[in-house]
């Protein structure tokens, strides 16, 4: 795989020898990627353009939007200005298809289309939404909530992603193309100021060093006060949470020393060291089970009357009020839009991310065909230090030591070949792709100096919420009344799971325990080398009737490897001495659960010194092959029609997180090397079918697009409030007789074929733009999208049983995906007088309705629907030499979530299991908000 670069570029040329003697476009991809046509001067007509029907490069090639049958959503940079965007957020506005967010940090960012995206907190997944800016792959979404600079176009290709660029993707892609140096001096400068005391600065020049030689200089600088308040800001603590001081630039340079042949070299660099990501409380109210039933036959937990009350107190809460948590407030109401969070004192969210890299773009038009060879190198680290368990009671933390952060070095090398043949009949491109990725994740994530006390107190709690059985001074906290009640209710089992409470706790005689001990420095690494061959080929069969034939060729090799330095050992010892009363027959079922329980928080996500001694390895190589087949018809000049079929593809990988190893009882006994293969999960696959119709007259185009796409072995990442756990979703070709939908472990397995989607997102798209008038536009998108997970799910192509965590998922819409969405923008720019001036009114808007923000469906995780509303007023000079412009984003203040999600160990159990199985839920629930209000002043002036 050395030289595998070079022979992409080789074999793209040899293959398409044959076809170099026919006429070919001259159209170079830099020419396309500015928009510019030179076979198709008429195309390009001014009159003939507006910002419904724009210049786009979807297919690799220069067309109208209006002319390529495939569901995309162009943004040109005045739509994405005029909604406030500076990253790919902002397309959220603007594409009702797309759904973007961030969690636990701005690098964890996740991009849906359809209802379908990878959540993007755990690195060792790629996305299903894939992200290149200016040719060039980025390894995962969060590089596009960098500053972008000044841009010409954002692409949103919908539906799976293969035959045209360079990686694949199973889901669709957001094709970001900048503005590129021009022979002719411009530029532009800007300065905004806002509340939350936002500044803003960016600028850029471009113009001609020779007559083959042009340049381009972009630079972004911003800094703004947090989103939230810290309440007890104490030993370097910051005083506000999620605020922005980040600068980016970048240079570029355009040779082009013949009509055919150009040059384009981009570097950049982006460097951000801020404070993120806050979180609030989003629920904290305990159910139980007002009528108990007794447990089935086989265990399984029953509440037949699904009957759910709500205490008057979460002893969760109570717990960590007495340990001194300014947060969660008393009582059962959260206080989330607050936006107050506590920290625990000398801990912090500040990181630095640092994102940088370059590459070199070529257009050769040989006569016969146009050769274009991509090749970039990336580097990207971004720091994870943080207070992640949300409260300033310290149970967990990653410090700010420089020994919790990811970093991605990637190179990639792209080479296409396209040209015409048989007098225009046949549009042909082949191409290559290579890359090769080195993942390296550091972790130093610890139980903080109050964990072992929490954690004995929420196992007494579990016996009794009487809180007189509490000593949270003594070991075990345990009072004397609560080493009395434990001695009276497991009777001789009583020393074994006094001595567990004890060593959790710590005290005189004990040990230190399970306080301020984990992993100081473990690594994770994942390397990954990919190479492809596609080619995407449209025969013109008639004037008005085109068939699109693409295929495609991937081979995908991944190593992954891990070692550890972990200082917790006193789950090793709780391991001995308790591990063997869970296989002894003697021993009380209630009585094991207590002890597993014990094991479970001693030993959390596989936490133990013991790993210190593996040196964890494995790897796997697999290869796929994937394609498209579009047909379409003009059957007057203003309707395209089109049918279309795609099979994508995303490779599988692993889950770079230890607490899987050993599988759901893992915590319960030591680790081996052999563990390491557990971590891996399958490769995502899809079958995606497409109906479509795209109309265009003067002034008004209307794109209405119907799919359906299958998803098989679909990778779901659910943090459940301790651990991240993986699966492949897949459904299973016989009943399961709800052995996915209970409450155990083993229930589930498929006896037939695991070979039926595990997920099936299905739906109508509408998008229309009219232009009355030149200065006055009105767009509008409404997205249905049931992207529904199926019934007798399993959690892997084997057929292996469905995590008991996720038993909602069987016949649910999946998580972030609403099912109706509808954007609209309105711009009008009327003159002012008779010289130049013009106004600017702007407004858009994003209606959603309810979806649940968890992978779990846990019903606290729900957020209701909203309306989202931003609006932009100005003048501007003539030629827009200068302007002053107003702007406001979220006008009205809606308060609503991101993502909602398991506060780490506080608690267990959603009102859902109860309402299922009965019991008690006292887990506790934190969210990260989306943006308040934020309003402002912009200064620009173009030149």
């Amino acid at each position: 795989m050395r030289k595998a670069a070079y022979l992409i570029s080789v074999a793209a040329m040899a293959i398409s020898a044959p076809s170099f003697a026919q006429t070919a476009p001259a159209t170079t991809q830099t020419d396309a990627q500015t928009g510019t046509s030179a076979t198709a001067p008429a195309a390009a007509a001014p009159e003939e353009r507006d910002a419904g029907d724009i210049i786009v490069t979807a297919t690799r090639r220069s067309e109208r939007l209006s002319n390529v049958p495939i569901a995309v959503s162009a943004v040109g940079q005045e739509s994405l200005q005029n909604s406030g965007g500076s990253d790919i957020r902002a397309l959220n506005q603007l594409a009702p298809s797309l759904l973007i967010s961030s969690t636990g940090s701005e690098s964890n960012a996740s991009a849906r289309i359809r209802g379908v995206g990878t959540v993007g907190d755990n690195p060792g997944l790629e996305s299903s939404v894939a992200v290149f800016i200016d040719g060039v792959y980025r390894s995962r979404t969060g590089v596009g909530l960098n500053e972008l600079g000044e841009i010409d176009r954002v692409e949103v290709l919908r539906g799976p992603q293969g035959t045209l660029f360079g990686r694949n993707a199973s889901a669709g892609l957001i094709n970001i193309i900048t503005a590129s140096p021009k022979f002719t001096f411009g530029g532009y400068a800007e300065g905004t100021y806002g509340n939350y005391d936002q500044k803003r600065l960016a600028g850029g020049i471009t113009g001609p060093i020779s007559d083959t030689l042009a340049f381009r200089l972009d630079g972004v600088y911003v800094n703004r006060d947090g989103f939230y308040r810290t309440v007890n800001p104490a030993g370097g603590t910051e005083s506000r949470v999620n605020d922005r001081d980040r600068y980016f630039v970048r240079g570029q340079l355009l040779f082009k020393p013949t009509a055919d042949l150009s040059f384009r070299l981009i570097g950049d660099y982006s460097h951000r060291k801020e404070s993120c990501c806050g979180a609030t409380y989003y629920s904290q109210k305990q159910t139980v089970d007002p009528t108990p039933d007794a447990v089935a036959a086989n265990g399984a937990g029953v509440n037949a009357d699904h009957a759910v009350a709500i205490t008057a107190a979460n002893p969760i809460v109570d717990i960590l009020r007495r340990q001194g948590a300014y947060y969660p407030l008393a009582g059962n109401t959260p206080g989330t839009f607050n936006r107050e969070v506590a920290i625990t004192p000398g801990q912090t969210y500040r990181n630095t991310t640092v994102d940088y890299g370059g590459s070199l773009q070529a257009d050769w038009n040989l006569g016969g065909a146009t050769l274009t060879s991509i090749t970039a190198y990336r580097e990207y680290k971004a720091g994870n230090a943080g207070d992640v368990d949300y409260t300033n009671v310290d149970l967990t933390h990653r410090a700010a030591d420089g020994n919790a952060y990811r970093q991605f070095h990637t190179f990639t090398q792209e080479a296409r070949l396209q040209g015409s043949a048989f007098s225009g009949k046949l549009d042909w491109l082949v191409g290559g792709f290579y890359s090769k990725e080195n993942l390296r994740v550091v972790d130093n994530v610890v139980f903080g100096s109050q964990y072992g006390q929490f954690a004995a107190c929420r196992l007494v709690t579990s016996i009794s919420q009487n809180a007189a059985l509490q000593n949270q001074a003594a070991p075990g906290c345990l009072s004397a009344l609560g080493r009395g009640t434990v001695t009276a209710a497991f009777g001789a089992l009583a020393p074994a799971v006094l001595g567990g409470l004890d060593r959790l706790t710590g005290g005189p005689g004990v040990g230190g325990g399970v306080n301020n001990v984990g992993d100081n420095g473990s690594v994770y690494r994942q390397k990954s080398e990919n190479y492809a061959f596609f080619t995407h080929n449209i025969f013109h069969i008639t004037d008005t009737v085109s068939l699109t034939l693409g295929a495609r060729y991937t081979h995908e090799q991944k190593d992954f490897s891990a070692n550890f330095n972990n200082t917790n050992t006193v789950c090793p010892v709780q391991q001995a001495n308790l591990s063997p009363l869970l296989a002894s027959a003697a021993v009380p079922a209630a009585a094991k659960a207590y002890v597993g329980g014990i094991l479970t928080l001693s030993c959390t996500g596989n936490s133990s010194a013991q790993l210190n001694a593996l040196n964890l390895q494995n790897n796997f190589g697999e290869g796929k092959v994937t394609g498209t087949a579009v047909l379409s018809w003009k059957p007057i000049p203003s309707l395209l029609t089109y049918a279309s079929y795609a099979k994508g593809y995303k490779s599988g990988g692993y889950n770079l997180d230890r607490s899987p190893l050993g599988g759901a009882s893992g915590v319960f006994g030591p680790r081996s090397n052999a563990d390491a293969a557990g971590l891996r999960f399958a490769a995502e696959t899809v079958n995606s079918y497409e109906l479509g119709a795209k109309f265009k007259t003067r002034g008004f185009t209307l794109n209405v697009a119907a799919f359906r796409s299958e998803f098989k072995n679909f990778q779901l990442n659910t943090f459940n409030g301790s651990v991240f756990v993986v699966q492949n979703l897949v459904g299973c070709s016989t009943s399961l007789n709800g052995g996915d939908t209970d409450n155990l472990a083993p229930t589930g397995q498929c006896t037939g074929k695991a070979d039926k989607p595990g997920v099936i997102s299905q739906g109508v798209e509408l998008e229309a733009t009219l232009t009355p008038i030149r200065q006055f536009q009105v767009s509008a998108g409404y997205t249905f999208a049931d992207t529904r997970i199926a019934r007798n799910l399993v959690g892997n192509s084997a057929g292996a049983p469905l995590d008991p965590a996720l038993f909602l998922l069987p016949g649910s819409v999946l998580s972030n995906a609403p099912r109706h969405v509808v954007t609209t923008s309105a711009s009008w720019t009327p003159d002012l007088g008779s010289n130049g001036l013009t106004g600017l009114v702007y407004v858009d808007s994003r209606l959603t309705s309810d979806y649940n923000t968890g992978s779990d469906l846990a019903p606290e995780k729900k957020q209701d629907g909203f309306a989202l509303v931003n609006a932009r007023i100005g003048i501007r000079g003539k030629d827009q030499l200068w302007a002053i412009e107003f702007w406001s984003q979220n006008v009205f203040n809606k308060q609503y979530i991101q993502v909602a999600f398991n506060t780490p160990f506080q608690g267990a159990g959603s009102s859902a299991n109860v309402a299922n199985f009965g019991g008690t839920g006292n887990a506790l629930y934190s969210a990260y908000l989306a943006e308040p209000r934020t309003y402002g002043v912009t200064l620009r002036s173009r030149f």
